[in-house]
């Protein structure tokens, strides 16, 4: 799904809620899960995911290791489960920075006059033509490795496209009829937003915010696999790809399985961030 579907969809009033269907529903229990996994780990799993027990290296799935051990005789489910905090809460900072700061520089652009409007919409310009991966790395470069700056590099990246559909939005919504009734009578500027352009062009952005989760989860997930993550032994997904790369030929269940949990969560997210848009299939 592209912005332009969510702008089409946005573009329609009332919105129309589509039935409820088996996919959506499995992806939000994945999206459940993966939210209780990060808040109560314990609830899935009794190993300790920093604790390697002595004999059991690289051990395959069997039923007391579900899937398997590493290299230090570590639960990989245990180290996933656990991992499921640093990844999510990282993606969730990564969104809101680019939801935050993106749709204030767009909103400011679609309510100032032309001349600013496009001042700010040849930097958002600029930004949208440099490649996402590599204008992360540029800012992680600069602050630091660690996941709370890896967080704020994608976060920053998606600003441009946070701005150029907050600002689309803001121009469809400020030619409204009751907008222009609203100044009409006395409205302020500031009542006028509040009240009106920011409440119907919110649900816009939170449905564009589901469709980024699942890419900077993607993203903090690359970032990670080259080492601009957290250290080891944090078990962050990206991270526990990396390592098990090392061990494809003798034990390919140490990348296989962090891999399919990615390629999961990203999914249910953009499955997700469908149905809030209006474009379910």
């Amino acid at each position: 799904m592209s912005m332009t579907s969510l702008l089409s969809v946005s573009a329609h009033s009332p919105r129309r809620r589509p039935d409820l269907k088996p996919g959506l529903l499995l992806a939000t229990t994945v999206i459940v899960l993966a939210i209780l996994a990060a808040l109560f780990p314990q609830w899935f799993t009794r190993y300790n995911p920093y604790d390697g027990i002595a004999g059991i290296q690289l051990t395959p799935p069997d039923s007391h290791h579900w899937l398997g051990t590493d290299q230090l005789g570590r639960d990989l489910l245990s180290r996933i489960i656990y991992g499921t905090r640093w990844s999510l809460s990282a993606a969730t900072a990564a969104v809101a920075v680019g939801l935050v700061a993106g749709g204030a520089v767009g909103m400011l652009a679609g309510f100032s006059r032309l001349r600013i409007d496009n001042l700010v919409m040849r930097l958002v310009d600029v930004l949208l033509s440099i490649p996402a991966l590599l204008l992360s790395l540029s800012i992680i470069i600069l602050l630091g490795a660690g996941t709370l700056h890896a967080a704020l590099a994608v976060g920053c990246a998606s600003v441009a496209n946070f701005a150029r559909l907050s600002r689309t939005e803001v121009l469809r919504i400020r030619h409204q009829d009751y907008i222009e009734a609203a100044f009409g009578s006395g409205g302020h500027f500031l009542s006028v937003f509040l009240r009106h352009v920011l409440p119907n062009a919110l649900p816009t952005l939170l449905a564009f915010s589901a469709l980024q989760f699942g890419q900077a989860i993607l993203a903090l997930s690359t970032l990670s696999f080259l080492g601009f993550g957290s250290p080891p032994p944090v078990p962050e997904w990206g991270l526990l790809i990396a390592e098990g790369r090392n061990y494809l030929a003798t034990a390919w269940w140490l990348a296989a399985f962090p891999g399919g949990v990615v390629i999961v969560v990203v999914l249910a997210a953009n499955r997700i961030s469908r149905y809030f848009s209006g474009e379910v299939s």
